[in-house]
């Protein structure tokens, strides 16, 4: 009898141990967080002289990589948001401005025929729980808007920028569960969007379903006077506690010391997310990638461009590197080396090839997708897959070849032409010193063009 009830112990144990390591060799979680405007040369572990305190995100880099050349694909938001979620560039799909004022934002914005990242996962072999939490930005009309998108769950904004307290886009309240309004007026958004996301991912996992989840934070967005009401000062919002816990009086007048407090309070969100991953066992088995939507804004407004993007030329809604390329960081414990940077440059329309092979699912066929698979580069140390990158925002142009680039900030102005490697901060412009790589730039700039 008691050698009966010890096989039958040790067969559960094997049954136990074969469902474990089935859970593991599953389908892999997708967890994206995009942070908005942050500056290249924000984060310690990019700029150690830095004020800004962010040990959730140095913690992230640690335990996983941190890229040094990822660039989004526009830099401005709506843009932005638009190439991550399609793989394609602005000028294939088409939403090739930021959605202006309460029209814009509430209308169709990005082509509705586009195929999005939970489009995709949700036709996997084992099909995808998706969830969007945050700034969504690319149109809220109806048939635009996140569960008509193929998420299934949506809190968030429709708008570019909003109250962090009362939640509200000019005189549109703009918080929203699904597609009804949700009324949390004095809550932070940065917590209500974290807290949307744990609360998923705990279901989800205990549901034993793989799941994408999106998070994109509307923090560190500058203040924006329209948002306000009367009386209220347009400043940078952050809660109490975050001012203390970084040693400030949430009292406290200084633009960039407030600066600070906003992008700790995401910092310390950002970690409770994580933590909910470790939390439900699944931390082993998520793919986590965070970055910027574009650069810190460089345009000389007084107490609003705040954020640093050292060693990086200018910022947001330029094609300067301080406008595209962006502090990014990812983690898939096992897959990819722990405490490693990568210098191989690649773009946020590769994220929708990367969540498409992490599903084992099929790509939109008959479309042109500029991303392409970053997996290898991630965990195999592989060499860039991208020869060229080609930016274009309103009248600014640039193409990356190699370590070349270059840059033409309006159609009457000259070419400019730059060595990364050398130049990062693209303060030495060598198109008359080297006119023979300006000329094979261009020509491969035309050949982009052709294409669209």
């Amino acid at each position: 009898m008691v050698k009966m009830i010890r096989r039958s112990q040790l067969g559960l144990q094997l049954v136990g141990l074969l469902l474990g390591l089935s859970a593991v060799a599953g389908p892999p979680n997708i967890l994206i967080i995009t942070a908005d405007n942050l500056g290249y040369g924000d984060l310690p572990s990019y700029n150690p002289k830095t004020t800004v305190k962010t040990p959730h995100l140095d913690q992230l880099a640690a335990q996983g990589v941190r890229l040094t050349s990822f660039y989004t694909a526009s830099p401005t938001c709506t843009v932005s948001r638009a190439c991550l979620l399609t793989g394609r560039i602005a000028q294939r799909h088409g939403l090739v401005n930021q959605l202006p004022g309460l029209a814009g934002n509430y209308g169709v914005g990005l082509n509705q025929k586009e195929i999005l990242i939970p489009h995709v996962l949700k036709k996997a072999p084992v099909p995808y729980v998706t969830g969007c939490f945050g700034k969504w930005n690319i149109g809220f009309a109806k048939g635009s808007r996140p569960t008509e998108r193929g998420f299934d769950e949506f809190i968030g904004h429709a708008s570019g920028n909003l109250d962090y307290y009362h939640h509200n886009y000019r005189t549109q309240h703009d918080l929203y569960q699904g597609t009804k309004e949700l009324h949390r007026a004095g809550e932070y958004s940065t917590d209500i969007f974290a807290e949307a996301a744990i609360d998923f991912i705990r279901r989800q996992s205990k549901a034993k379903r793989p799941w994408f989840c999106y998070l994109p934070f509307n923090a560190p967005h500058f203040p924006t006077a329209g948002n306000k009401r009367r009386g209220q000062p347009n400043i940078w919002q952050a809660p109490d506690w975050a001012f203390k816990e970084i040693g400030l009086s949430p009292r406290e007048s200084n633009p960039k010391k407030r600066y600070d407090a906003v992008v700790y309070a995401m910092d310390k969100a950002i970690g409770r997310v994580l933590s909910a991953l470790e939390k439900t066992g699944t931390a082993d088995n998520t793919f986590v990638f965070f970055m910027s939507d574009n650069g810190g804004f460089r345009l000389g407004r007084e107490g609003l461009d705040i954020g640093i993007n050292d060693p990086l030329r200018h910022g947001g809604v330029t094609c300067w590197e301080g406008g595209l390329r962006v502090c990014a960081m990812a983690r898939w414990p096992e897959k990819i080396k722990a405490g490693t940077v990568i210098a191989e440059p690649f773009w946020s329309p590769d994220l929708m090839v990367a969540c498409a092979r992490l599903a084992k699912a099929k790509l939109p066929e008959n479309i042109v997708l500029d991303g392409k698979n970053p997996l290898p580069l991630l965990t195999e140390g592989a060499t860039s897959s991208h020869e060229t990158f080609y930016f274009n925002y309103r009248n600014h142009v640039a193409l990356r070849q190699g370590n070349w680039k270059i840059v033409r900030e309006k159609p009457n102005r000259l070419w400019q032409l730059f060595n990364l490697k050398d130049d990062l901060s693209e303060s030495r412009n060598q198109a008359k010193e080297r006119p023979d790589r300006l000329k094979k730039l261009k020509a491969s700039l035309a050949a982009w063009e052709k294409t669209f």
